[in-house]
């Protein structure tokens, strides 16, 4: 990694807010069913308070806007997509943006550049796909460092953006399950469906659809790779420590890939 251990040791502590050893212990196979059991949070209140379309959602200051029904349909013709490869803390990262906003962000490691970004391109079928990472850095810069508003474009059937909009109510370090927000969606009895929209969010990490767990305390579905979604509980749970201890971690800090 071109550094000493001992500056490793530092540079990692004052970004996640422990140490490496520490931290492994986050990733512990039993690390979902603590957290459910110590971390788990009713959504309904905080989705009951929230703003129809444009917000402030907990500890990411996102503004969001899903696309009308008419361009829903036409499947982003007219658009220009431009996307761009990220070395983030949770492996090779697409992530991609309309002039609104990110529509696209994905986890390459378990899926591929390939499958990653055929998977935007058929969200957008319609859409040019322009590649032009210096383009959109400022907007994954945003989105991740907290310095300034992040903007989202959303692609979605009625009921999965309510189901993201949920998801958005989760704060970081805490978790709930597929039954929580089927009910926070508006149809309780809709687990399985409600299911299906977490696992078709396009924005992994800035829609935290990694936070929803099974009731048993399994780890459930992630498209961008368990190990992915057991890293993000893990890194989430260690910072939730730290910030409890009155310690302050540093930001995400995704950087371009060739």
């Amino acid at each position: 990694m071109g550094m000493s251990p001992a500056h490793f040791q530092r540079v990692f502590t004052r970004w996640v807010g422990v140490s490496p050893k520490r931290y492994q212990q986050y990733l512990a196979l039993e690390l979902a069913r603590r957290l459910l059991a110590e971390r788990h949070t009713a959504i309904d209140a905080a989705v009951a308070a929230r703003l129809s379309g444009t917000g402030r959602l907990h500890d990411l200051f996102l503004r969001w806007e899903s696309m009308t029904p008419g361009a829903f349909a036409r499947g982003g013709a007219g658009l220009d997509i431009r996307y761009g490869w990220f070395d983030s803390p949770f492996g090779e990262m697409l992530a991609a943006a309309t002039s609104r906003g990110l529509c696209a962000i994905a986890f390459a490691d378990a899926l591929g550049r390939d499958a990653a970004l055929g998977d935007v391109a058929a969200r957008w079928p319609a859409a040019r796909m322009i590649e032009a990472p210096a383009q959109i850095a400022p907007l994954v810069h945003a989105a991740f460092g907290g310095e300034a508003p992040a903007r989202l474009h959303l692609i979605g059937a009625p009921f999965q953006v309510k189901v993201w909009e949920a998801l958005l109510s989760i704060p970081e370090g805490r978790v709930t399950t597929y039954s929580e927000i089927a009910r926070a969606a508006g149809r309780p009895r809709a687990v399985r469906a409600a299911a299906t929209a977490v696992g078709a969010n396009p924005l992994g990490w800035l829609i935290p659809c990694h936070r929803v767990l099974r009731k048993t305390g399994a780890l459930g579905g992630y498209r961008w790779g368990l190990p992915v979604k057991r890293a993000m509980l893990g890194w989430e749970a260690a910072r939730a420590d730290a910030a409890e201890r009155g310690e302050q971690a540093g930001p995400v800090a995704p950087k371009p890939l060739p």
